[in-house]
């Protein structure tokens, strides 16, 4: 059975080494870090999945914004990870899935990722580029992608999403 929480401080250790882990890096796991000490970080969108009380997977979102007309909040789905030994099970499906959920508890109603672009479609993901808005680095146009959880919510929305501090040495 997989439970699906929102992060502990006791979870900080396994989270790391569930990041290290699924990435073979440590970017992942320093980004999960930097956002965990701004100002930014939304606790309760740091979720972690659990099988036998070890923890397996985690997401994490953050807020960002779109630099439009106005500012226009808005939240990344990064990192997402699960041990080798329990990918392809699921997990992640079910960490996004629950993510979204919370996230549109929340009252956040647009979420980008940068991320694999025959993965990310099956929630509703779709190129931030139909909808004029783009990243600030170089990157694929499908693996740029953005959902809305309240419809019409990037209705007149477009720009360049800007990243906080937090994602600068990663």
């Amino acid at each position: 059975m997989i439970i699906i929480r929102s992060e502990i401080f006791e979870d900080y250790d396994e989270i790391s080494a569930v990041n290290r882990n699924a990435f073979e890096r440590e970017n992942e796991s320093r980004l999960v870090e930097n956002i965990r000490s701004s100002k930014e970080f939304i606790p309760e969108l740091s979720l972690v999945a659990l099988i036998d009380s070890k923890i397996v997977g985690h997401i994490l979102f953050s807020p960002i914004i779109i630099k439009s007309k106005k500012t226009v909040p808005a939240l990344i789905l990064a990192p997402l990870a699960v041990r080798k030994e329990y990918q392809n099970q699921g997990i992640g499906s079910m960490l996004v899935r629950e993510g979204l959920k919370e996230c549109k508890r929340l009252n956040h109603s647009i979420i980008i990722v940068v991320g694999h672009p025959n993965y990310y479609p099956r929630f509703g993901f779709k190129p931030a580029s139909l909808f004029g808005i783009n990243p600030p680095f170089e990157v694929p146009n499908e693996a740029f992608l953005i959902i809305e959880l309240e419809p019409g919510a990037l209705e007149g929305v477009s720009g360049i999403v800007e990243f906080p501090s937090a994602f600068d040495d990663v």
